[in-house]
């Protein structure tokens, strides 16, 4: 697993590489990376870029724009946040509500034209493709800025990187957990047998110990990498490797025998999906299950004081790492305001602006500083912390379906090591024809 102080002392060596090379001068200065921009634009921005990494920090511009996800808690949380920021550095921000699925393909119009945000909002997992159509600037992070980004996540600091190349400033972390009715499961699990134990003395007819929607790979993900699987290798640097899959390495396949042990045993149903999970679990017929915050408001309805939280249980002395969707700010490549814009995103990010936004919101913040005092959403922070992100790269698409239907094959009986090579081949030939 690759980890994200790896990555930031390898963003202080390439800000250490930007100061000499502006020291020494640009002799490409006349064409940026797409060769497209033109000469003036390209002068301008380097002039800012190379007076902060000098430690002179640019002129303030009048004025900086974002595009806030449409959802009424959120723009409430970024107009309170946005007003101090205002009020602190005398720059005025004007925000604009748009969906944030769209704004890839509002940026891809706005952006060269000049109409697009100094900054826009993004899940990471849209990395590849907004790298792929040049629509976020490559953050040159001063010293500063960089002591300041290490207080955050670190993986979801990674998420943001494409590449080995830092674009984007994380906001939010969701994940999932262990939730628990207490009246049959009175203390969490630690590990993964005290779990398993909990889940055979339970189980009995139509009453389960232990439920998950385990032919979703978002969900059965941790228990292939506890043991040692993986989806793609990961450098030090951060970089995923499309070719090195880790889906049917041995630790893969451990985790799925034990997965295919879970309806062996009848300790699940075949066939086993959210809304099956949901009804016995709120119907008092399942003592754990695994899922996330969007659960709890009717979880808590149905179960009133029963309903406990918390992280998922060890393998081999160490939390199973869950799989995290991290959502964050990116710097609109065109803007003529680098600095300010990533100033901008680390203000409205930093400890207490993601105290006012998790408050307002309800999201969890990427920040690890933020004090959650919820019963529920503390130990989903807490796991946020033992959570990777979706691998980034467009490769990723190619994995889900495969795996699904691995899976159901598993759980149907399926010998997991022959299964699992099957659907890694597959997931090889859907990725060299989409290269």
């Amino acid at each position: 697993m690759f980890k994200g102080k790896s990555f930031l002392l390898t963003l202080i060596l390439l800000l250490l590489s930007v100061v000499l090379v502006a020291c020494g001068g640009n002799e490409n200065a006349e064409t940026n990376n797409e060769g497209n921009t033109p000469v003036e634009e390209t002068n301008e921005a380097n002039e800012s870029d190379e007076s902060a990494n000098d430690g002179q920090v640019p002129e303030k511009p009048e004025e900086l724009t974002m595009w806030v996800n449409d959802e009424e808690s959120q723009i409430a949380a970024y107009e309170t946040i946005a007003d101090k920021f205002t009020e602190e550095y005398g720059i005025e921000v004007t925000m604009t509500p748009y969906d944030m699925l769209d704004q890839t393909e509002g940026m891809s119009l706005d952006g060269p034209s000049g109409q697009g945000p100094d900054i826009f909002f993004q899940p990471h997992d849209r990395m590849g493709d907004i790298h792929l159509q040049g629509l976020a600037a490559e953050l040159e992070l001063t010293e500063d800025q960089l002591d300041r980004l290490s207080e955050y996540n670190e993986e979801a600091v990674t998420s943001f990187s494409y590449e080995g190349i830092q674009y984007g400033i994380p906001a939010v972390v969701e994940t999932y957990a262990l939730f628990r009715n207490t009246e049959l499961v009175p203390d969490a699990p630690e590990t993964m047998d005290d779990l398993m134990g909990v889940a055979r003395d339970l189980t009995d007819g139509d009453t389960y110990g232990f439920l998950m929607e385990a032919n979703n790979f978002y969900f059965s993900y941790p228990f292939l990498t506890g043991p040692g699987g993986y989806v793609f290798a990961q450098g030090e640097d951060g970089v995923y490797d499309p070719e090195d899959i880790g889906l049917n390495s041995a630790g893969a396949v451990e985790g799925a025998e034990l997965i295919g042990s879970w309806f062996e045993e009848e300790l699940m149903p075949t066939g086993i999906d959210m809304d099956v999970m949901n009804g016995l679990f709120m119907d008092g017929k399942a003592g754990m299950v695994v899922t996330g915050p969007w659960a709890i408001p009717d979880y808590q309805e149905a179960l009133g004081d029963n309903l406990e939280i918390s992280v998922l249980p060890e393998w081999d002395g160490e939390v199973l790492s869950s799989f995290s969707g991290n959502k964050g700010w990116l710097v609109n490549y065109y803007t003529e305001s680098e600095y300010w814009a990533t100033e901008l995103a680390l203000y409205l990010t930093n400890a207490e602006s993601s105290q006012t936004y998790f408050e307002t919101a309800g999201e969890l913040p990427a920040h690890t500083a933020v004090e959650i005092n919820d019963e529920f959403m503390s130990p989903i922070f807490e796991q946020t912390q033992h959570a990777e992100p979706m691998p980034n790269i467009p490769e990723m698409s190619q994995v889900w379906d495969p795996i699904a239907d691995a899976f159901e094959f598993i759980s149907q009986g399926e010998d997991p090591q022959e299964v699992l090579d099957e659907a890694v081949q597959v997931i090889r030939d859907q990725i060299a024809i989409m290269n």
